[in-house]
This record gives structure tokens, C-alpha cells and sequence, in this order.
């Protein structure tokens, strides 16, 4: 399992739309890839259990893949959060 934590610097957080790019983009790996914020988990591939995470701008989030693309998918996820924070 390899994790990462991440500062959000989108305007709104991860809400609807930004959510949906990261859960689309999570949804291309085979790794299983989660979220962990404040002590709750929620996986990356469901929009409804990040959109549970309350996600707003500043927070830091750490993201855990564990898988056979684990590397790539914290890769692509992380590229995708910088890119929303454009």
C-alpha cells in the first residue's frame, strides 16, 4: 500500500463536479484508492463516499492506493487535484 497526503486547493473542494473528475479518474485503476480526512475513509471510486468527506479548499487529504497500479493511480490523482486547483 502506498499513500500520499495532498493539500486541496480547488476554490469549492472536491464538491460535485471536481469530485466527479477524481472519481472518474480513480475509477481507471485496478487498485483499490481511498481518501482519509479528518479520520473518515471513503473511496475514491464512489462519488457519494468523497462527496461524504466534506472536502473544502485547505484541507489536506490523505490518498492510499493498494493495488497493481497503486503508483500510477496516486500519480494520475494527484495530477488531477493540482490541475482542478488551476
Amino acid at each position: 500500500m502506498k499513500e500520499i497526503t495532498v493539500s486541496v486547493k480547488n476554490e469549492t473542494g472536491l464538491h460535485a463536479r471536481p469530485a466527479a473528475v477524481i472519481v472518474g479518474t480513480a475509477s481507471r485503476f485496478k487498485s483499490n484508492i481511498f481518501a482519509v480526512k479528518g479520520g473518515k475513509e471513503a473511496n475514491l471510486k464512489s462519488l457519494l463516499s468523497l462527496l461524504g468527506l466534506g472536502v473544502c479548499m485547505g484541507d489536506t487529504i490523505t490518498l492510499k492506493a493498494d493495488g497493481p497500479d497503486e503508483s500510477e493511480a496516486l500519480d494520475a490523482i494527484t495530477s488531477a487535484l493540482a490541475a482542478l486547483g488551476e
